[in-house]
């Protein structure tokens, strides 16, 4: 590593031997390194999580429109739109299909005493809502009272082969809100923050299981525009049919990131998975800077040597910046193959949708280096300003 090190820097490493002249110390620099590095990668796993949570239910709709009342933020808040606007929408040129979407939330008591908490979708079984070829080819049976096809992907379900018994033809049956429920069939959407799993029923099912809601005020109306007809072309003419004062028109894109933005910034997970990342980036500042002024102080006999003979400031910056480099690259490493198994440990458990990206060691890796830069800059404030003389 000595040889590598003088050949890249073109003299000798001197932060690297000094970092490797106290090994416990280096040691213990490198973990607390690790350390803050795993705190922002988890904090930023958990951040990336709950934006691909509130993605995935959208990416499902087939519908390349979303028309719902003016004050909703999310999928599940805001006021329910009247069902008048899915007729006006159908008659805009353009227009394919419009269909109503109703949501809800049931707690699905498993046999084991245990409740998992399911976001219910209520639609029109005989209307193409959504992409998945599974909730396709057995949506007719939602043609029946209280049928329902559940999501493979809720957590932590008991019996484990629950829904492999379920896509094998042995139906599945729970009641909830008073009435008795089966389950036929299941799909992949996966759990969030907000519920475990989802539950798709016919929008008869659906306003029993919820008798104050009624079939006229669905949450949304989902829009599908006719092939080879430019969406950007039907939104104003949409907008212009709609009262803005109860309704907005969005693509999907549009709704994905309005209900992005509001949960990360105007809910609190949001906020505290922000900080998180603050936090873990201080911790690492702190941590570096004890280790490199640390380092500075047991060497200041010899920095005073090196000042005293004509080197200037940026020699003895180089000097820490070197190591500051040394411990970022070196701390990184073990952090990214901790967080990888701390990811797949959390997938398993939870059933979020957390996971490495190509991008993010890339964003952390710069991250470090700075944040090892600017504990590097504050430590060699003393050096570069102080007189030899006052060194020894």
């Amino acid at each position: 590593m000595t040889a590598l090190l003088t050949a890249l820097f073109g003299r000798l490493p001197i932060g690297w031997l000094q970092l490797r002249h106290n090994r416990a110390r280096f040691a213990a620099a490198l973990a607390g390194v690790a350390f803050a590095n795993v705190l922002v990668f988890m904090q930023i796993g958990f951040f990336g999580a709950l934006l691909e949570s509130i993605r995935m239910p959208y990416t499902e709709m087939d519908a390349d429109l979303l028309i719902s009342a003016s004050d909703t933020n999310t999928l599940t808040d805001g006021s329910p739109v009247p069902r008048q606007r899915m007729y006006q929408a159908l008659g805009v040129p353009g227009v394919a299909q419009a269909t109503a979407l109703l949501l809800g939330k049931i707690d699905w008591k498993q046999p084991d005493g245990t409740e998992r908490a399911l976001n219910v979708f209520g639609i029109d079984p005989t209307a193409n809502v959504f992409r998945s070829d599974d909730i396709n080819k057995r949506q007719a049976d939602l043609m029946l009272s209280d049928t329902a096809l559940i999501d493979h992907k809720t957590r932590n379900v008991l019996p484990a082969d629950l829904f492999d018994r379920i896509d094998s033809g042995h139906p599945y049956e729970f009641e909830t809100k008073g009435r008795r429920i089966t389950v036929y069939g299941t799909f992949g959407i996966g759990g969030g923050f907000g519920a475990d799993g989802h539950l798709i029923v016919s929008d008869q099912t659906f306003l029993k299981l919820f008798p104050q809601r009624v079939a006229g005020a669905p949450n949304f109306i989902l829009v599908r525009v006719d092939s080879g007809v430019v969406i950007a072309d039907i939104l104003p003419k949409l907008r212009a049919v709609l009262p803005a004062s109860d309704t907005q028109v969005r693509t999907i894109a549009q709704a994905v990131q309005k209900d992005q933005n509001f949960q990360t910034t105007q809910k609190p997970v949001g906020v505290v998975f922000g900080f998180g990342i603050i936090i873990g980036t201080l911790v690492g500042v702190i941590i570096v800077y004890q280790v490199l002024s640390s380092d500075v102080a047991d060497h200041l006999r010899e920095y005073a040597t090196f000042k005293a003979i004509g080197y200037g400031p940026w020699f003895f910056i180089g000097i820490v910046f070197e190591e500051a480099l040394i411990l970022a690259l070196f701390g990184f490493v073990p952090s990214v193959l901790i967080s990888m198994g701390l990811y797949k440990l959390v997938e398993i458990g939870t059933g979020l949708p957390i996971y490495m990206t190509a991008a993010r060691p890339i964003y952390i890796l710069i991250g470090t280096i700075a944040m090892c830069t600017i504990s590097g800059a504050i430590a060699t404030r003393r050096l570069v300003r102080a007189d030899p003389a006052d060194l020894f």
